[in-house]
């Protein structure tokens, strides 16, 4: 377990792609109980260990996750969550092929299927949140374009079920190895190439300002694009 942060009140970890965030059907032990027994063991606590989740990222996705040590935290945070406010999330995606344009905004209508777990983009008839679907708003940019994949650096003004892979893959540039949404092909670890990169908020409690980066899953091709991203920075600051 990779944790990225912590202090009295919360505690961020880099979560890989085969944890849940959360305990579901498939019985497997889940992030939140692996943070509680790091906790307990850490802090020599008795009885029951406190911790909170204010919010959550699919399974094969990878990245930063916030957790509260204190109902105190808990409550702020999922205010801030729930309104978008004092928070912000910036995700990274490798997806096929170039999108065009190289950056964009992304307004659309999802709709979730419940028996699929799945969303779909769908029409919009003027009345607001009705069956028809909820808004959703992304917006991504060209970071790097390889020979068969791009890598996007991707923010949310919403927070819909599967907004990113089911947006992306409307535009027509699936997620690498989502195979829900129509990549090609699945990836070897049975992750997607969606990683929840960066996240800045307001500290619930000494009210700070608070930024925490989880490092990229240590694969080829995440590497390889990434040295990239940290070549053309060093060229840009060497030309400033």
């Amino acid at each position: 377990m990779n944790i990225l942060y912590e202090d009295n009140h919360i505690i961020a970890v880099n979560k890989t792609c085969n944890e849940i965030v959360q305990g579901d059907k498939t019985g497997d032990t889940p992030l939140s109980d692996m943070v509680k027994e790091y906790i307990k063991n850490k802090y020599h606590k008795p009885g029951e260990v406190f911790l909170g989740v204010p919010h959550r990222i699919d399974r094969p996705t990878s990245g930063v996750v916030l957790f509260a040590r204190t109902s105190k935290a808990l409550t702020r945070l999922n205010t801030m969550f729930s309104s978008h406010e004092k928070i912000k999330k910036t995700y990274l995606a490798i997806v096929e092929g170039r999108p065009e344009p190289a950056q964009a905004r992304l307004e659309d209508y999802l709709l979730k299927n419940e028996v699929q777990n799945k969303s779909y983009v769908t029409t919009y008839d003027g009345k607001g949140r009705t069956a028809k679907g909820k808004q959703a708003i992304m917006s991504y940019k060209t970071l790097v374009e390889g020979d068969h994949y791009t890598l996007l650096e991707i923010n949310l003004e919403t927070g819909r079920h599967h907004q990113i892979r089911c947006q992306l893959a409307h535009a027509g540039y699936p997620i690498k190895g989502d195979l829900k949404y129509g990549a090609k092909r699945s990836n070897p670890d049975g992750g997607i190439c969606l990683h929840a990169w960066k996240i800045g908020f307001e500290h619930p409690v000494s009210h700070e300002r608070v930024y925490i980066t989880a490092p990229t899953p240590d694969d080829r091709l995440w590497n390889a694009l990434m040295q990239k991203v940290t070549d053309t920075d060093s060229i840009l600051h060497q030309e400033d």
